[in-house]
């Protein structure tokens, strides 16, 4: 028997509109899914990154100069001490502990915010200052860094209260009775294990552990590395742009 079709109807094709639509559609959601897979693991190597590896960092105050200015940007390594595993309290294997005259970025003992500044005690050492000069182990320390922009400053009596305060506590040596610290005159006192003294560069200019105390081993969180931008926060708003970059600055070791 023979089959007869509708008259007018044709067979479809292949490659028809239909198709064609499906297979567009078909690519966009390809497309989309690989874009978004690039920007998941992207995401993801970054955190892996920052939380492990290296960070920036931005100096905000001038309490580190002339060593590090403000308005400079720094990659901070982490790695170096050991970072620690975001909230579980676990530390990753240093490659070192940190030591004298390092510079570490750490979290803050009084507030929620990262600090920069230099160890110059580790646990066991003794520190006093003499009208400015610091003192490690009963030698004057060699501090070619150091900056000493106001030698006649003196603390508040507020301030000289709370430096007496915890410094009590690992005074070595000293009558406690007439002890009476200042910003340019202190100590001796011992830094106690798992703990590092630190102080701004800018002596007069910095608001260290004089004031608040030993920094524990678990707030360090890494060392500058070098300079990756600087700029002169100062006339950055009255000059072009180009003249307020610190060219010379740009991949500048931090040591």
């Amino acid at each position: 028997m023979t089959e007869h079709t509708a008259a007018g109807a044709k067979a479809p094709k292949s490659g028809s509109a239909p198709d064609a639509a499906a297979g567009a559609r078909g690519g966009e959601h390809s497309t989309l899914r690989e874009w978004t897979k690039s920007i998941v693991f992207a995401v993801v190597a970054w955190l892996i990154l920052r939380t492990f590896l290296v960070e920036a960092f931005r100096i905000p105050s001038p309490s580190m100069e002339n060593t590090l200015l403000v308005g400079d940007f720094l990659f901070v390594n982490k790695a170096i001490y050991g970072p620690e595993i975001p909230f579980t309290g676990i530390r990753l294997p240093a490659f070192r502990e940190p030591k004298r005259n390092d510079i570490l970025v750490f979290d803050s003992v009084e507030e929620d915010l990262d600090v920069v500044k230099r160890a110059v005690g580790v646990a066991g050492d003794t520190l006093e200052m003499r009208a400015g000069e610091l003192y490690r182990n009963g030698a004057r320390a060699d501090e070619p860094y150091a900056i000493r922009s106001d030698p006649s400053k003196t603390e508040s009596p507020e301030m000289r209260e709370k430096m007496r305060a915890w410094q009590m506590k690992y005074l070595a040596g000293r009558d406690a009775t007439t002890y009476a610290p200042d910003l340019h005159d202190w100590g001796p006192i011992v830094v106690p294990a798992g703990s590092y003294f630190m102080m701004g560069d800018n002596r007069d200019e910095s608001y260290d552990g004089r004031y608040w105390g030993f920094l524990p081993r678990n707030n360090v969180r890494g060392t500058p590395v070098f300079v990756y931008y600087s700029y002169n926060a100062e006339s950055w708003r009255t000059l072009p742009w180009l003249t307020d970059i610190r060219w010379r600055r740009i991949f500048d070791r931090v040591r």
